[in-house]
Parts: C-alpha cells; structure tokens; sequence
C-alpha cells in the first residue's frame, strides 16, 4: 500500500476529440458544468501529492480551468499522436518529482469515484503489485497506478496504446457498473 501523499495524479486531458465532433467535449456540460471537472474534482478529493493535468496546450480554456483547481499544466503540442504520447508527458512530468508512483485517469471518465481511487492505493505494493488498475469486467483499464520504476517504459509507448502493455500484469480493482464508462460521442453524454 501507499498514501496518496506519495503519489502524482496524472490526468490526461490532451486528446483530439475526433469521435465527438468540432466541439471540445471536455469542456462539454454535464450535470452543469465541462466534463473535464468531473475527473479533476475526484483527483482533488484524493489529495494526492501532486495533480498534473496535460491539456493540448497551457493557455486554453481546459488548461485555465483545471489550473484553478490546482493542477499543473503540462501541453502535449502533438495530441494528434495518439494517447502514448500524453502519458509520455504526463509521465515526464511526474519522474521530476519524489513520488514513489503515478496515478493515471483520463479526463472523458467523469463516472471514476473517488472511492475507486482510494481502491487502487490500497490494493498497490511497488514489489508485489508495482500496477494496479481498473477493470469492469472484461478488460484492464485505466484509471491505474504505476510504480516508479516503470515510468521509463510508460514514456516509451507509441499511438493509442500507451501503457496497455503494462496492464496485462496488473492487479485489478473492480468498479460498480457505469463506474468506468468514457464519453467520446455527443450521445454519449447522459440526457
């Protein structure tokens, strides 16, 4: 186990949208306000050492945003090549801290609890379980914790992959249905 003082929250806040339309759906209202806050207030409410945000660039709206709810802003200026390379920022980041590992959550997965997070700190040893990630089920999934020692390898993926080698191994945590649901389409969003 380890305490969420000891860990960096990533949230990966970076990505094209493309499925969603022109629109940028994590500035996309939910239950009245942009989707991105949903995931970032659950990061918060963990407390963690450090919350860390990659956004497309570090003056936009979603950047300014988070920012104020006490995130870092890390840009990633190539978005378009694929989710490895947010984790690779993100990553990056983190490794300049003290942190003995790093959270992963992506911002269209506004459904993750705080209580789920709190589920994966607990279920994490460096030795025994160095990931631990989510799962509904059927497959492993972020959000999902990282030890130290594999953040070399998590910035060394490439396109839409990113960890996804890594999480063959992991330890899982189950969610409640609809817990691990993404938003990538207008209709995704509930009415």
């Amino acid at each position: 186990m380890i305490d969420a003082e000891n860990i960096a929250a990533i949230l990966l806040a970076a990505g094209t949208s493309q499925r969603f339309g022109t629109d940028d759906k994590l500035l996309a209202p939910l239950a009245g306000e942009p989707l991105a806050l949903h995931a970032a207030r659950h990061i918060v409410e963990l407390a963690p050492r450090r919350r860390i945000a990659v956004c497309r660039d570090d003056h936009g709206a979603l950047a300014r945003l988070l920012e104020a709810h006490g995130f870092e802003i890390v840009a990633n200026p190539h978005p378009e090549q694929g989710l490895s390379r947010s984790l690779s920022c993100g990553i990056a980041e983190a490794a300049r801290g003290p942190d003995a590992a790093a959270m992963v959550c992506l911002a269209d997965m506004p459904f993750v609890g705080t209580r789920h997070l709190r589920k994966l700190i607990a279920r994490f040893d460096p030795v025994e379980a160095p990931v631990v990630a989510s799962t509904n089920g059927d497959a492993a999934m972020p959000p999902a914790l990282f030890a130290r020692a594999l953040f070399e390898k998590l910035r060394g993926g490439e396109g839409d992959r990113g960890g996804k080698a890594l999480l063959a191994n992991a330890a899982l945590v189950h969610a409640t249905a609809g817990e691990l649901v993404d938003i990538d389409r207008p209709d995704d969003l509930p009415g």
